[in-house]
């Protein structure tokens, strides 16, 4: 895998060393957009001329035009479609080897009168017009963010990014929370297909996975339409990587960062190698090629091979110490883009990315029930991403093939002390913990109109794979009787999950396939547009796990003792290993294995009806058909092997009615599912030391069902800028949750089926600048945003006495009731420098819901503030970025609230506590 990869970013970079190469031009080009004014739908064949001359070109499949070949200087363009008003832009300013970037939106014709009319605009109002229409004409209910804010804020990753969505909240520093609810109720596109999930234990996509400098822009669609997956009820989240360039061009970024809680501190860990900074373990941690079987092991190994396999395992236990290292994350990209003299293009965007990171979680407290722990985390983080887009346009046709790689690699070291009065012991704990994730995905996707009547097809072929290695997690316990002053012993007398050393795989592979057709239509007087498609994604997953630990031969009590207090650096010593002292034990993993495919086939049609010149119905239904199995490699019941086979019929309408030109009112109706993820099927049953508990999923899980109810009232005082006020209801039938399962001494977190639940909620969002309070340039150039969520949930749980529990009714979990983002950005010097202050508040929400004994978990509130200063350099081709990160370093507390204050005080009992500290960053990045 290591050798492809490189290979892979070889090519790469002969690709960028060839771009560079690229002889300068010294005209330049106006390159852009064509859409209905009404919609803000594509539109095809359209002339697009320079007034006074030859040159023009007709539009693409996409809408997209580009005129070429252009000396300097200052030009007026016209716009004619067949239908539509004639328009002419003038003042538009063409400077040498640039593209000027022009979105236009035509007006369809008032009348069938022969003589033409021409409508006049500059430059300046062209692009607001356009602008301020693919704003206003989105056909359901969403939200997004732009590459321009996604620039303008310290955000390093996609997970970062969600936080300044209205509605949107993060968990875990990665995964998203939209309208109150979990990430296993949201669902994420990259690039038009869908994304898998990326977690071994729960239905999640990791955000984190994603560096913001790809993103092109990222939309949340909240409400659902016919043309979309219906796996969501939170929502479902759109991420577009950057695009084909307009022009040639090539930029690198360098940064790094200070965090107050880690940089320079005393940084512990495991063995480090070369190969970490590259964000790929040399081996040296994976199980050897050939290991024995665990039905050899059970059944009695030779004392030659018993030692042999145990000098294969992972033996060094040193706790190294060094300082921990500032952040320091790389970035180039290249664009290339070749305007042939047949009017076709061809065009490639090329993004490297690099960061690596040395994070420390000091005096983490974990203090309830009979647990009283602090813990110390060193995390040492590397990602490398890469990504190569490239297109070709023919004629109206465009195909792109988009690819994307990321890596993760996380290698974390943990040290525990403290005592557990419930077995009257004092206890140190040690775990190294390599994490490696990754995510490859190829889109190939074609345009083409068919016709002259406005009819086009879209079609997409994808693959992706996502790889989650954990390769040797090691775990070793000591304990004494609480105050004892005895030394420490460890536990080698048996062999537990909590103690074993995991050697866990997951491997996916997803395959999707679609079509979709496009017809526009008259109705009622009115243009409209009838859509139709069908897809298909099939994925399959392995997961294979094996726990190995090496016990200790009792011969002589004496002995023993003398070894299990040896210290952690020579428990295990090849000295040991070599006198036959140790035994090599296996606990069977083949229950906690298994295999797992489904496939998902789906047919739409739906209708983009204009009603009147008002009023716009976007109307029809979705029909999925659903297949999944679900296997463990050894199932204690027959009942552990799932199989489900079921069609659903979704409807969705989405109405809009113009109140004005600048207002629109919105109303929304949905049904949509929720699946169990793989996962939450599974019988694997996994331990995590960090919430000192297991974590496994229930085979009889059933589907959500979800009817939707949305309606928003939207005010666009000029393009850019919103003031909307939304109201939600979503009723849920067999809500997915997570809860404590807690007959057993250690908790197990499974997932239920609640018998009903409701959301309800309202959001507020406004994105305004200042110049109401005064015409001064200073108030003109400062712009605020504000959006707020308030949101209530009821869930029921079920009382078929197959499940107990603490509580009756409760909040969905990973509900928040309230959500907080603000911010303020003001530009100044002639947009030369800017600064940008940022704030988000997230409500106490439910992190795991109770069982019959252990309480709820609750994440308590933090408030985090950040804040940006950004200089443009060296004619404004260099920028200077001066970025710090959650100045307040507040906790962050996930606890148990045994006074049921609903508030985090002295009477409760922290599950988890931390200060992540604050983070200041530099950053440089230049473009040619």
């Amino acid at each position: 895998m290591v050798k492809k990869v490189i290979h892979f970013l070889g090519l790469i970079l002969v690709f960028a060393c060839a771009g560079l190469t690229a002889k300068a031009q010294n005209t330049g080009k106006i390159v852009g957009k064509i859409i209905d004014q009404k919609n803000s739908e594509t539109l095809i064949g359209a002339t697009v001329s320079i007034e006074g001359t030859t040159k023009g070109v007709a539009t693409d499949v996409e809408g997209r035009y580009s005129l070429n070949g252009i000396a300097p200087g200052r030009y007026t363009i016209l716009v004619r479609y067949i239908g539509y008003q004639t328009k002419s832009i003038s003042d538009i300013e063409v400077k040498a080897n640039a593209a000027t970037p022009l979105d236009v939106a035509l007006a369809p014709s008032v009348s069938t009168a022969l003589n033409e009319v021409v409508i006049k605009a500059t430059y300046r109002q062209e692009s607001v017009t356009a602008l301020y229409a693919q704003q206003k004409n989105s056909v359901s209910i969403s939200d997004g963010v732009s590459s321009e804010v996604i620039r303008r804020s310290p955000d390093r990753n996609t997970a970062d990014v969600l936080k300044r969505v209205s509605g949107a909240t993060i968990q875990d520093n990665k995964f998203v929370v939209i309208r109150g609810l979990s990430d296993r109720y949201n669902s994420a596109m990259l690039d038009g297909a869908a994304l898998p999930s990326t977690e071994p234990n729960r239905k999640a996509f990791s955000f984190d996975i994603v560096p913001s400098n790809l993103v092109e822009n990222l939309t949340i669609t909240k409400t659902a339409t016919p043309d979309q997956p219906s796996d969501f009820a939170g929502g479902l989240i759109h991420i577009s990587t950057k695009d084909l360039p307009d022009q040639n061009f090539v930029s690198f970024g360098i940064g790094g960062s200070y965090n107050t809680a880690s940089t320079f501190k005393d940084f512990l860990s495991g063995p480090r190698n070369a190969t970490d900074y590259l964000g790929f373990d040399d081996g040296n941690r994976q199980l050897a090629s050939g290991f024995s079987s665990y039905n050899s092991i059970v059944n009695g190994l030779t004392t030659d091979r018993n030692i042999r396999l145990l000098r294969s395992l992972p033996s060094d236990y040193n706790i190294y110490s060094n300082k921990a290292l500032p952040t320091q994350n790389y970035q180039f990209t290249i664009g290339k883009v070749k305007d042939l003299k047949s009017g076709n293009r061809f065009g490639a965007i090329l993004a490297l990315t690099y960061r690596n990171t040395q994070t420390i979680g000091n005096d983490i407290k974990r203090d309830y029930y009979d647990n009283h722990y602090n813990d110390d985390i060193y995390k040492f983080s590397t990602n490398i991403g890469a990504l190569l887009n490239v297109g070709y346009t023919y004629g109206k046709n465009k195909i792109t093939f988009k690819n994307v790689y990321n890596r993760i690699y996380d290698d974390q070291f943990l040290y525990r002390t403290g005592s557990n009065t419930g077995s009257g012991v004092d206890l140190k704990y040690y775990a190294f913990d390599l994490l490696q994730k990754a995510l490859l995905k190829s889109t190939l996707e074609g345009n083409h109109p068919i016709g002259d009547k406005g009819s086009k097809i879209n079609w997409e072929a994808s693959y992706a794979n996502v790889l989650n290695d954990q390769p040797g997690q090691r775990k070793t316990s000591y304990s004494r009787n609480i105050g004892s002053g005895d030394p420490f012993q460890a536990n080698v007398s048996s062999l537990g999950k909590e103690n074993a050393t995991l050697f866990a795989k997951l491997n996916e592979d997803s395959y999707n396939g679609a079509l979709n057709y496009s017809l526009p239509v008259k109705m009622v007087k009115q243009k409209g547009t009838f859509k139709a498609g069908f897809s298909s994604l099939y994925r399959n997953r392995e997961y294979d796990a094996r726990f190995l630990g090496a016990v200790i031969r009792d011969n002589d009590p004496t002995t023993a003792d003398a070894i299990k207090q040896r210290p952690l650096s020579t428990l295990f010593g090849r000295d040991l290993i070599n006198a036959n002292v140790y035994q090599l034990q296996e606990i069977d993993g083949r229950p906690d294995s298994y295999n797992a495919n489904s496939l998902t086939n789906a047919g739409y049609a739906m209708l983009d009806n204009k009603l009147s010149s008002k009023l716009r119905l976007v109307w029809g239904a979705r029909v999925e058909q659903f297949n999944v199995e679900v296997t463990p490699k050894l199932a204690a019941n027959a009942s552990d092997n799932v199989k489900q086979d079921y069609v659903d019929v979704l409807p969705s309408a989405n109405l809009t009615y113009a109140l004005t030109s600048k207002i629109n009112l919105r109303a929304s109706y949905s049904r949509t599912l929720a699946r169990p993820e793989f996962r939450e099927l599974a019988t694997s049953r996994y331990y995590d030391y960090e919430l000192l508990a297991f974590q496994q999923g229930n085979p009889l899980l059933k589907k959500a069902s979800i009817n939707n109810f949305d309606v928003r009232f939207e005010l666009y005082p000029s393009a850019g800028q919103i003031i909307s006020v939304s109201g939600f209801y979503k009723k849920f039938t067999h809500a997915i949750e997570a809860y404590n399962d807690d007959a057993a001494s250690t908790r197990t977190i499974t997932y239920f089926n609640s018998d009903k639940a409701n959301v309800y909620g309202a959001e507020l969002e406004i994105r305004k600048t200042l110049d109401f309070i005064n015409a001064s340039n200073f108030f003109k150039n400062t712009s605020a945003y504000a959006n707020l969520s308030v949101i209530k949930s009821t869930a029921i749980n079920p009382t078929d006495g197959r499940l107990n529990f603490l509580e009756s009714e409760r909040p969905l979990v990973g509900q928040a009731p309230y959500v907080i983002n603000a911010g303020l950005q003001h530009t100044f010097l002639d947009n030369k420098m800017s600064f940008n202050a940022l704030y988000n508040r997230v409500g106490r929400r439910l992190s795991v819901a109770a069982g019959a004994q252990y309480q709820s978990v609750w994440e308590a509130p933090r408030d985090v503030v950040d804040a940006q200063l950004s200089i443009k350099v060296l004619k404004s081709k260099g920028e200077i970025k001066f970025n710090a990160g959650d100045i307040f370093n507040q906790r962050a507390t996930f606890y148990y609230d045994f006074n049921k204050n609903k508030v985090y005080d002295a009477g409760d009992g922290p599950q988890s506590s931390y200060k992540p500290g604050s983070t200041y960053s530099f950053a440089f990045n230049y473009t040619f």
